[in-house]
């Protein structure tokens, strides 16, 4: 494959930054961070109006609601990247340390992390990912290739600027952290196959998104999934508790890939607690689409199709179905979760113990909302995504999930016989 001459200049100051980093000490992290946390509300009005400008021609363009919240940025919003970097400066440097054992023979072995390298971020929509991914990568000692989408150009632009002044400033190397500046596809189609200087690469936004850097990457890729969540009601559960965990995962924030999108009721509890969740998801606005047994209780539901079980939503719109029992509701979660986020609602030890142990999913609940899984409600300070596969990284994806392991090894002459 040819690719654009700037792109390899990119990642060759990719590179060689990542090997300064690498034996970055921790206090020259930390500073850089600090001072990325000081500048973005300092930038406040430089940032909103950059903002201002990505969603002008996002409401020309006719972007989704859904993708347009994702974009706008607030200054409440500001703070809260501001926090987050500060967070992650206070959380412990995961590179060095480790495990040391000695063998009988005397030799030593050390295992201990190291970072990944050069990971490359490409993601849709939210520049809040922009100051997070390379936080997180700076504070784990790896460098980033950020890949903004094309939507959110001019703020992840002035951020990427202020990112590369705070880490000038504590002394490291400009190549640390770097945005792709084009907005042409043909430039993450190249960065998918950069081999040669990319060690990871996360992409981060929606189904379609996900499944074409899986399909065309030649890079080594760790997928944050799609989040199709469910809350099962048991029988057992405390009615007041479970409508307030229902809809806070609904509609606290629809468009993340948290939020709930399918409830399902035990039989036994449904006629109490269907009439009144749809009272509270109809004050909410949320549109609900029902089985058979759902709508009998539900008037205002309309009916549920195949597609709506397996549907991510990502708005005020939900999917309920009523189960006969634990069995087919952990049945209808193998069927169509995605393996992300699934929470029971229940006062039995047993049934909730019996959920944790047989759903297979990045995070599981018992009486809590979908909505925690996130790094920084896990106390990661951010995250660089939400892993829904099974190797090297699952869940929420902080600092430790952004190292690797090196062993090192110390002899005396020892030699194999």
């Amino acid at each position: 494959m040819d690719f654009a001459p700037e792109l390899l200049e990119l990642g060759a100051r990719a590179q060689a930054a990542a090997r300064r980093l690498a034996f970055a000490a921790t206090a020259e992290k930390n500073r850089a961070l600090r001072e990325l946390a000081a500048a973005l509300p300092r930038a406040e009005d430089e940032i909103l109006a950059a903002n201002a400008l990505d969603l002008a021609q996002a409401a020309e363009k006719g972007l989704p609601p859904v993708l347009s919240d994702r974009l706008a940025l607030t200054p409440q919003g500001i703070r809260a990247m501001a926090r987050a970097a500060e967070e992650v400066a206070d959380l412990p440097d995961p590179v060095g340390g480790g495990e040391f054992w000695t063998r009988p023979n005397g030799l030593k072995i050390e295992k201990t992390r190291v970072p990944l390298g050069v990971i490359a971020i490409i993601y849709e929509a939210r520049p809040n990912v922009t100051t997070d991914a390379a936080a997180l990568c700076l504070k784990a000692g790896n460098a980033c290739v950020l890949r903004g989408g094309s939507e959110a150009l001019q703020s992840n632009l002035v951020l990427a600027r202020l990112i590369g002044a705070a880490v000038e400033s504590a002394g490291l190397p400009a190549g640390c952290v770097q945005l792709l500046p084009w907005s042409e596809r043909v430039y993450a189609e190249q960065l998918m196959r950069l081999d040669r200087y990319i060690d990871v690469l996360i992409p981060r936004g929606g189904a379609a998104l996900i499944q074409n850097v899986a399909r065309n990457a030649t890079v080594p890729v760790i997928e944050t999934g799609t989040g199709v969540c469910h809350a099962f009601v048991d029988a057992a559960a405390d009615m007041d508790k479970a409508i307030r965990v229902v809809v806070n995962a609904k509609t606290n924030k629809p468009a993340v890939c948290n939020a709930l999108e399918t409830v399902l009721v035990h039989r036994a509890a449904a006629a109490v607690f269907l009439p009144r969740l749809a009272a509270e998801f109809q004050a909410a606005g949320v549109e609900m689409r029902g089985c058979a047994e759902t709508r009998a209780l539900i008037p205002a539901a309309a009916e549920a199709t195949e597609e709506d079980w397996s549907a991510e939503y990502g708005g005020l719109i939900i999917s309920i179905r009523v189960v006969a029992d634990l069995d087919e509701a952990l049945d209808h979660i193998y069927r169509y979760g995605t393996k992300h986020s699934e929470t029971i609602l229940t006062e039995d030890y047993s049934a909730a113990q019996r959920f944790l142990r047989e759903t297979d999913a990045a995070a599981v609940y018992v009486n809590a909302s979908t909505r925690f899984t996130d790094g920084g409600r896990f106390g990661f300070g951010a995250e660089i995504g939400i892993s829904t596969q099974k190797l090297h990284a699952r869940g929420p994806m902080g600092l430790a999930e952004l190292t690797t392991v090196k062993y090192v090894v110390y002899g005396d002459g020892h030699i194999v016989t």
